[in-house]
């Protein structure tokens, strides 16, 4: 995925000024894929000179409001359903494989901060939850479905962590 993507995606549903963008990828898409304004702003830069998003109201004191064009729709829905191998790199499972090169107590404590990574997630994503305003569009049925995944995703990794520390003992 791709900051490029995501702004594509968000857009799908309504045009935006930039400072709308950044708050919606703090309040629904920080825990997926983060964007800094800087970020935001020059990708919003990139897709408007791609003929990909375009200027669709200008405001006071240069804010301008983006709207996808029929050419970022298409590359949102060629990026979409592209099959791609998936990924085999991991962070995560690369430094457990080489756990054993630390001391037990290391590795443990690895585990136990894996354990409160995800309480951390779990308890960032139930806000997320708490603090949206679920409607019937098509963002808010698939963000709720994101949503479900990133709390099984959290679940999942923190009964392997227990599972894995257990084994180190």
């Amino acid at each position: 995925m791709s900051l490029r993507h995501a702004v594509l995606g968000l857009l799908v549903e309504h045009p935006a000024s930039g400072y709308d963008l950044l708050r919606q990828f703090e309040q629904s898409l920080a825990n997926v894929w983060p964007a800094t304004q800087s970020q935001l702003y020059g990708e919003l830069a990139k897709l408007a000179a791609d003929e990909q998003v375009t200027v669709s109201a200008e405001g006071p004191r240069g804010r301008k409001e983006y709207a996808i064009t029929d050419a970022g729709r298409a590359e949102l829905r060629r990026w979409l359903l592209e099959e791609r191998p998936r990924r085999r790199r991991d962070d995560l499972l690369l430094r457990v494989f080489f756990l054993g090169t630390v001391t037990p107590e290391e590795a443990r404590g690895f585990m136990e901060r894996g354990v409160r990574q995800m309480d951390q997630l779990e308890e960032e994503l139930r806000a997320v939850e708490q603090h949206t305003d679920w409607g019937d569009n098509d963002l808010s049925v698939y963000g709720r479905i994101a949503l479900e995944w990133g709390l099984r995703y959290a679940a999942m990794h923190r009964e392997w962590a227990r599972w894995a520390e257990k084994q180190l003992r």
